[in-house]
């Protein structure tokens, strides 16, 4: 189990990307939901020990992570949201090497990692192709294996879909399942499909503080009869995001689409639809965004 306690991080030009981050995350997948610029990344690096928070505490197990971050390294898979790799250098060549570094020094020990690791995610057959030449899904399936590598326990993915075609997504996605099984998997994102297709339990980041956090159905089942939606024209969109509370729109077929959260009909026109996770994200976003405004 990783525990977060009031975890703060302020940067040298006096951004606060953390406030008082608090998080238990059991052993399974837990997805981490927020938009760009809301602190996903600094909370992955403070994790994963790339950085030291101002202030706050992160415990894994029995290990101190910010007193020992050595100790967690031994047992983390870390993919990061730019995973670079050397040019014209195999994929197998390059894991590898990556297994020295992570410390197997055993040559026919080794092998067998690099054997399983690349049969797991499924690139034996392209094992003796340049990594630098995979398609985007191949590479970030490369960057699983590497952070594989030594059976860790807890396994950070940032941002691992994005770019990804809906293909690759899925087969990403049914390899990050099938780890998460077994150990802490923490997967940051601004995808909520991911979240809803893979987290029992997830959490909503905004403004560098935590806004919400359980099971998504559960926290769904709270806007229960609470979503209307229609179709309006593009033109009166400012009015109705000013008389009500629009959580979002979007063009279809030429129309302008509205979800509004709201405890009875809006007006004559709306009908009231089954909220999602996606509902629930924005309808978060958008109460996290005007208690910030009313603060500052």
């Amino acid at each position: 189990m990783l525990r977060l306690d009031h975890l703060t991080h302020v940067y040298a030009n006096g951004t606060k990307a953390l406030d008082d981050v608090s998080l238990t995350i059991p052993a399974g997948m837990f997805g981490l939901l927020g938009p760009n610029g809301a602190g996903k990344s600094t909370l992955m690096r403070c994790i994963a020990t790339l950085q030291t928070p101002t202030d706050g505490r992160i415990q894994f197990g029995e290990i101190d992570v910010i007193r020992e971050p050595e100790k967690l390294r031994a047992t983390l898979g870390y993919l990061p949201q730019d995973f670079g790799v050397y040019p014209r250098v195999s994929a197998y060549d390059l894991l590898d090497h990556l297994a020295v570094l992570k410390g197997i020094s055993n040559n026919a020990q080794r092998k067998d990692t690099v054997d399983t690791l690349l049969v797991q995610v499924n690139l034996w057959d392209v094992r003796k192709k340049a990594v630098a030449g995979f398609s985007g899904g191949m590479r970030q399936r490369f960057g699983v294996a590497q952070a594989l590598i030594g059976n860790p326990s807890l396994i950070i993915v940032d941002e691992p879909t994005a770019g990804l075609d809906p293909e690759e997504r899925n087969r990403f996605n049914n390899l990050l399942s099938k780890i998460g099984e077994t150990v802490v998997v923490i997967l940051s994102t601004h995808i909520v499909e991911d979240v809803a297709d893979l987290c029992p339990r997830m959490a909503i980041i905004s403004n560098g503080r935590i806004v919400q956090t359980g099971a998504p159905a559960e926290l769904v089942k709270e806007l229960s009869g609470r979503v209307w939606r229609r179709s309006v024209d593009s033109a009166a969109l400012t009015q109705y995001q000013s008389d009500m509370n629009v959580i979002s729109n979007r063009l279809r077929a030429g129309q302008t689409v509205i979800h509004v959260l709201a405890d009875s009909m809006p007006e004559a026109g709306f009908e009231c639809v089954e909220g999602g996770l996606e509902d629930l994200y924005f309808a978060t976003l958008s109460t996290s965004r005007k208690t910030s405004e009313t603060t500052h």
